[in-house]
């Protein structure tokens, strides 16, 4: 029996949608029209945009910063309002680096639910609205996120949210966060399981039509941006030469020459993978054009002995089902190479931007030094 991922074990653990059963006689009163675009009880507002609390931002920078994987993953927790989702409170999702898949799912689908229950005890939000993941250089395609979002989209009100938090932006003091859904074309292929080269073809599906990208605010309180605004801004009453709370930075004059070797090596590393995953198609297709080959030829030697035992006046030969003497093996899914393509792509757009901001500061270091 095979050990259940942690997709599965959280979507087990996500609250089921209780349907009410219908009164006899009902006494609901209409909601008033200034209501009714507010409470979306039949989720039939579309979303316009997602907006992230000033909490939610903070506590993903830290996870981001603190977690020793590469990808860290955390549910957020939210409501959704005429049309806009609004996400208030999030938390982690711990990661057993050490443990099988079956026991760490298990573990991790334990400690939500006694995060939702606590969250619920204390009036906090506890409606899960999506979950979010921290990415190296925009490289956030993986199967892990495909099939969790996959599982928010069929359980969740307006299917959930991916949040993708660009940790290696956040290095360069820019905070990158992107919020992302699956296409209905890619969801109905992901239902049928079906990522063939015709399925692809009818479907319409590429790297870049995987993932439907919304727009993103982040919301901040004014208490809490004018005591930010505090740390930045040097008080007039103070001495000559003190500085403020928060030093300064001088990032901005940084090369940044590491960072592009990091990126091209990704960039190779992730086109190894690719042509790793290539090669293990094409042997399979050419295995899957051998089988049909011979189930062909057997075919045709049949119709070629039948029509012969016809014209001798003998009985022709019963037909066969070729595919119990020929076991044809199913085109293989192309689903693992869309999505390492779509790591190249975003590596290689990392690099377009990397090369193009330490290009005009080696020009600007050039004219200021006077070569």
């Amino acid at each position: 029996m095979a050990a259940p991922s942690m997709a599965a074990a959280l979507a087990a653990s996500l609250p089921a949608p209780s349907a009410a059963p219908a009164p006899a006689a009902p006494t609901y009163e209409a909601l008033p029209s200034s209501m009714s675009t507010l409470i979306d009880v039949e989720a039939e507002i579309p979303l316009r945009f997602v907006q992230l609390d000033g909490l939610v931002v903070s506590k993903i920078l830290k996870h981001a910063c603190d977690s020793s994987t590469s990808s860290p993953i955390g549910l957020l927790l939210g409501i959704d309002l005429d049309g806009v989702l609004e996400v208030s409170n999030s938390f982690a999702l711990p990661h057993h680096a050490g443990d099988d898949d079956d026991k760490s799912a298990k573990s991790v689908a334990r400690y939500q639910t006694s995060m939702l229950r606590s969250l619920k005890e204390v009036q906090g939000d506890d409606s899960i609205v999506g979950f979010y993941q921290a990415s190296t250089l925009g490289a956030f395609f993986n199967q892990n996120l495909i099939d969790l979002q996959a599982i928010h989209q069929d359980k969740l009100r307006h299917g959930g949210v991916v949040v993708v938090h660009d940790v290696s932006q956040t290095a360069r003091e820019n905070a990158s966060f992107r919020a992302f859904r699956l296409t209905p074309a890619f969801k109905d292929a992901y239902k049928k399981s079906s990522f063939n080269t015709a399925s692809l073809a009818s479907h319409q599906l590429t790297f870049s039509s995987i993932l439907e990208e919304l727009p993103l605010k982040v919301h901040t309180n004014p208490l809490l941006s004018a005591f930010l605004g505090e740390f930045s801004t040097v008080s007039p009453n103070t001495a000559l030469g003190s500085a403020s709370a928060l030093p300064p930075s001088f990032s901005a004059l940084d090369l940044n020459s590491g960072g592009l070797t990091k990126n091209l090596e990704h960039i190779v590393d992730a086109l190894d993978n690719y042509r790793n995953e290539e090669g293990n198609l094409a042997y399979l297709s050419r295995q899957i054009a051998r089988e049909r080959a011979k189930a062909d030829n057997y075919v045709m030697k049949r119709k070629e002995e039948s029509a012969a035992r016809v014209a001798q006046g003998l009985a022709p030969l019963p037909e066969e089902d070729v595919t119990r003497l020929f076991k044809i093996p199913p085109e293989p899914s192309r689903l693992e190479s869309m999505l390492l393509l779509g790591q190249v792509d975003a590596y290689a757009k990392s690099l377009a931007e990397t090369t193009s901001t330490g290009l005009v500061k080696m020009y600007a270091a050039t004219a200021g030094s006077g070569a």
